[in-house]
């Protein structure tokens, strides 16, 4: 079962969803009936597919071993080849799910969030490296990597921030504030998801003319499917925001306007949030120290747009070795490079002035490359 799919999914959440308003409003710790709750959501999602669930089990067991055995030897030790062969092995599982269907083997490991999964994995260890996490319980890192609102796809938390949350116990005044924003939270994913997303998708982008291939039909796909995969998007967020909020978790917002973005860069400052950061912090940022410490390239700017060009391939390989995922990729390092440069050549020459019109025509402009950037993404040029 597709989790916030389907009607009944929701009809089992909110009645199991009830204890968890009583504790919450008795002021009673959350923690253990959250992490029941995880372990029923698994059964229920994973009921269809025995398959999967024998891969989730199989990847559970692998990263809990991992991660126990870098934690042990973290506290010990710190050699770099230990860190990255740690680093590689937790994404491992990913690999070997993206490149499968190139060869069109089985896939191995597959199972759904897995890639989510992944991305809690990987950010432990490097926490662990980088001694912001001191050590680590399996209890705890079970709960931060299987807590089922985001399973599927997000939002990404991160774990000191998702342990604070889990440990604290809320006084009933407190969570009643909590109940309002998750109660809102949830009524926001209907009207996005089920309702808005549901008929751009249905009598937009999924009409003969949109699918077509001349210019206009290119053009509305192109808008439509922008908006549906934002309204969808964002409506599936909502649900596992509004749903963490009854359980006492302030799992982190995805969506802030991506829509009225002034440039490319506040684009990913306010896009799939969680995940853009966790790009940013994990893969741009380390590869711009890296380059830096080792003085491989001494020019700042170069190897700024070394990391921008890294990262954004890796996000379209995330999403799918297809040619339109690697392209969109590939599209984005373009576009956040250009702006660099752009930004920083009008530092000096002052040719685009800071006032209310060109910030209006910057998101006019802005929109526009998004738009026929998820063009790209959509893979409708390429079908």
């Amino acid at each position: 079962m597709i989790p916030y799919g389907t009607f009944t999914f929701f009809g089992i959440l909110f009645v199991l969803l009830i204890p968890a308003v009583i504790i919450g409003f008795l002021g009673k710790r959350l923690t253990h009936y959250t992490s029941f709750l995880t372990f029923v959501f698994l059964l229920i999602i994973f009921s269809s597919s025995k398959i999967q669930t024998f891969y989730l089990v199989g990847y559970i067991l692998w990263v809990v071993i991992l991660i126990k055995g870098y934690s042990v030897y973290r506290k010990k030790a710190n050699h770099s080849f230990v860190y990255y062969s740690s680093v590689f092995l937790s994404i491992l599982p990913l690999i070997i799910v993206k490149v499968s269907p190139i060869f069109e083997s089985t896939t191995i490991l597959g199972f759904l969030g897995i890639s989510y999964l992944t991305f809690k994995t990987t950010q432990v260890i490097i926490e662990l490296r980088d001694q912001s996490i001191k050590g680590i319980k399996t209890a705890d890192f079970l709960r931060f990597l299987l807590f089922f609102p985001t399973i599927s796809s997000g939002p990404i938390d991160r774990f000191r921030r998702f342990q604070q949350d889990s440990q604290k116990v809320l006084t009933a005044i407190e969570y009643r504030e909590y109940f309002q924003i998750g109660v809102h939270k949830i009524f926001i994913g209907f009207l996005y998801k089920y309702i808005i997303g549901y008929l751009i998708n249905t009598h937009i982008v999924e009409t003969r003319f949109a699918l077509g291939h001349t210019f206009v039909s290119n053009l509305t796909y192109m808008y439509a499917y922008s908006l549906y995969l934002f309204f969808d998007f964002a409506g599936y967020s909502a649900f596992a925001i509004g749903v963490s909020y009854l359980v006492g978790i302030k799992t982190p917002e995805n969506f802030n306007m991506p829509f009225i973005s002034r440039n490319i860069k506040d684009f990913w400052n306010r896009w799939h949030m969680s995940l853009s950061f966790w790009f940013r912090d994990y893969i741009y940022m380390r590869i711009v120290f890296l380059l830096t410490k080792k003085k491989i390239i001494k020019n700042r700017r170069n190897i700024s747009y070394i990391g921008y060009t890294t990262l954004f391939l890796v996000m379209g390989a995330w999403h799918g070795l297809q040619i339109n995922y690697l392209l969109y990729g590939l599209y984005q390092a373009i576009l956040m490079c250009s702006f660099d440069w752009f930004e920083q050549f009008n530092k000096k020459k002052k040719i685009w002035k800071n006032n209310k019109l060109t910030h209006l025509l910057a998101v006019i402009i802005t929109f526009h490359f998004i738009c026929f950037g998820f063009l790209i993404f959509s893979g409708h040029l390429v079908n």
